[in-house]
């Protein structure tokens, strides 16, 4: 039998000195009785992959507006795909690959729906702004929870690589760093592969540098990428590519921004506009109206404040879900 403590001893001779341990974790914030059999992260990762929070990203927006195949991006698949970059990296660098995959199954728990579109919509009426991962943390320490306990009681470590797994601050760990950068390695490369699927640019459209330094097809550049990453990384205490890689990666992000993400044949501008009027008006709804919102919900203001409450409801909601509220709220019956 592989106890817990045997899988500490192995991190602590096979992992490199730079990797975060388990055993030396900075802890909760409310203390718990260990598992037997179970690591700090690993009852972190397994906390994050039951939650519903996770379940509910099968069910919102990656980049496409309700695209019509089966076989784009969601925010969920997203996060499998960090999660797996992230995993392939850490192991080559004998970080700790548990704390890794805790990060990053997290990360994007607190997505609104429609993406960054919705994201955008609800920083616009909400006051003092919206932030995805601020509303993950938030989703981690509070919202998920159950009748025994507020919140997941994750480790300091994973709460940090989730907080700040965008934005200017460097995770703590390189852990974290990890999953920081994998993230936009993810993105970048399956949005060109989601953009060519959807026919909204043609390989022939990529900036040919780039193609001729990171490569021509999906698996090619997540390749190189990795490979870079590990190679320049390896033996130090920070997490970094090389300045050639970093530089077309960049560039490929800043082509990605101009053909694809703002592109009005994949969002165009009515799109958009019915997306932010449908986001304010639930806002809106639920903020004069907070008795309709879900008990639990309810429950929070007195703690919270009518605000905070009603963006946690709009942020959790699918695109499905949203779609269909706006419709029973504010569409006539005899319209459907």
């Amino acid at each position: 039998m592989v106890l817990r403590e045997h899988l500490e001893a192995r991190e602590i001779s096979d992992l490199s000195i730079f990797a975060a341990k388990s055993s030396t974790s900075a802890g909760r914030a409310e203390p718990e009785e260990k598992c037997d059999l179970r690591t700090e992260y690993q009852r972190d990762r397994d906390r994050i992959v039951h939650s519903k929070a996770l379940r509910r990203l099968m069910h919102k927006t990656q980049v496409f507006l309700a695209p019509e195949g089966d076989h784009f991006r969601t925010r969920l698949t997203h996060t499998l795909e960090v999660s797996q970059i992230s995993r392939t990296i850490a192991r080559a660098l004998g970080l700790n690959e548990d704390l890794t995959e805790a990060i990053a199954m997290g990360h994007d728990l607190g997505h609104t729906p429609f993406g960054h579109n919705g994201e955008e919509s609800l920083s616009k009426v909400h006051p003092g702004g919206f932030k995805h991962n601020e509303q993950s943390l938030r989703v981690v320490d509070i919202l998920e929870g159950n009748e025994r306990r507020r919140g997941m009681n994750l480790t300091f470590e994973v709460r940090d690589g989730i907080l700040n797994h965008t934005g200017p601050i460097l995770p703590q760990t390189l852990e974290g760093q990890v999953v920081k950068i994998s993230d936009r390695i993810a993105y970048i490369n399956h949005d060109i592969d989601d953009a060519l699927r959807g026919k909204i640019i043609k390989e022939s459209d990529l900036p040919e540098d780039c193609v001729r330094v990171l490569g021509k097809d999906h698996r090619t550049r997540i390749n190189r990428l990795v490979l870079d990453l590990v190679r320049s990384s390896d033996g130090k205490g920070e997490i970094a590519m090389s300045d050639e890689c970093t530089l077309y990666m960049n560039k490929m992000r800043d082509f990605m921004f101009s053909n694809v993400y703002k592109s009005g044949i994949v969002k165009k501008d009515e799109e958009l506009e019915k997306i932010e009027r449908l986001i304010h008006a639930l806002y809106y709804y639920f903020h004069d109206n907070p008795r309709k919102m879900p008990k639990e919900r309810q429950a929070m203001i007195h703690e919270f404040g009518v605000d905070e409450v009603v963006k946690d409801h709009i942020a959790g909601m699918t695109d499905r879900y949203a779609l269909n509220v706006y419709a029973d709220l504010f569409v006539p019956k005899g319209w459907k």
